[in-house]
């Protein structure tokens, strides 16, 4: 923590870049019911523990937004597939289109 000439503001220090044990850490982190910040809060965490840096909100929330926009992707390839071939019916189809 840095503390600067005037006692009411007290400074963070983030990292540039995220080290790749703490993407792999967010990966596993990360539970899209939750908000974003508090994926921040819980990664910053595992970093202190790390010995790292901690990431700043905003290079944690882009890559929080590219992990669920991959696992949402893998997701509608693999129902297309099965509407392809007939293996999902309606119903199924609007609760995967709904994220249930």
């Amino acid at each position: 923590m840095l503390v600067t000439a005037w006692p009411s503001r007290i400074l963070t220090t983030c990292g540039p870049r995220i080290d790749e044990r703490l993407v792999a850490a967010l990966a596993r982190l990360d539970d899209p019911t939750l908000p974003i910040a508090e994926t921040n809060r819980r990664l910053g965490l595992v970093a202190e523990g790390l010995g790292l840096l901690r990431p700043s909100y905003q290079q944690v929330r882009v890559i929080v937004y590219e992990l669920r926009s991959q696992r949402r992707s893998s997701r509608f390839g693999e129902t297309l597939l099965e509407i392809a071939y007939g293996m999902r019916t309606q119903e199924q189809i609007l609760r995967v289109l709904a994220g249930s």
